[in-house]
């Protein structure tokens, strides 16, 4: 399918790796112009480098709403505005259930909720009638499934602030739209790591827990927010798609 996506100006935010780079990889494919954002510089160029033409890189943290902002100027300045916002930094990693010090639910929430909020503030001001924005969730958000206490609640915020803001995008001309993923195989990700570390034990809790019985993959997630992302879902907003390979019950 021709999702009618040239020549539109994507910013995708948590590009470097992962998720975010092969999401980044199907919107250039489908004729985006590509602005990277993500913490670290070198991360950014080798995933530019790896797309080819019709990329720039504005490395920044956004979970601080001042880098978010300088982010998403840049990437207006450099695209001559914005029709894509990819919203994908985020972060599982945290502490036992119920351990968690004030400092750590701050973290958290700062990596997994305001990275989203702070991208989507800076960039409103720059995206064009008929644009999109898409958050990477998590079904961590939706049920208690034994993930990282802080993290689940952060995801679960996102999820509530994503269908809040589609009223008042609406009226702005732009839909926004959540992915609620699964468990997904990437290099260097959480699962690779749980895999190296007890893959009998991955592969037994896959069995039980999940209906099609394996890990998702990256460019499961990315062909979904592309075609979210596109006039293909025109008429779609203030959702959360759920990609889990059937775990949610």
């Amino acid at each position: 399918m021709k999702l009618d996506l040239d020549g539109r100006a994507a910013l995708v935010a948590g590009a470097s790796r992962g998720i975010g780079l092969a999401i980044a990889k199907a919107l250039h494919e489908e004729g985006c112009n590509l602005a990277l954002a993500a913490r670290n510089r070198a991360g950014l160029e080798a995933a530019g480098a790896l797309l080819g033409g019709r990329t720039s890189a504005h490395p920044g943290d956004v979970s601080d709403i001042a880098q978010a902002g300088a982010v998403a100027g840049d990437a207006a300045a450099r695209w001559g505005g914005l029709d894509i916002l990819i919203c994908n930094a985020g972060d599982g990693r945290s502490v036992p259930a119920g351990s968690e010090s004030e400092a750590e639910w701050r973290r958290m929430l700062d990596v997994n909720l305001f990275t989203s909020l702070n991208m989507i503030a800076a960039a409103r001001p720059h995206m064009r009638r008929g644009g999109a924005i898409v958050c990477i969730s998590s079904i961590a958000g939706m049920a208690a499934l034994g993930a990282p206490v802080a993290y689940s609640a952060a995801k679960a915020a996102l999820n509530a602030a994503v269908k809040s803001l589609a009223r008042p995008l609406a009226l702005e001309g732009l839909r926004i739209n959540a992915i609620a993923p699964g468990n997904i195989l990437f290099d260097g990700g959480t699962w690779d790591r749980k895999l190296a570390e007890d893959r009998a034990g991955v592969e037994a809790m896959l069995a039980r827990e999940v209906a099609l019985g394996r890990l998702g993959k990256p460019e499961e997630i990315a062909a979904l927010t592309v075609f979210l992302a596109s006039p293909k879902a025109s008429f779609i907003t203030g959702s959360i798609l759920v990609a889990d390979g059937g775990q949610l019950r």
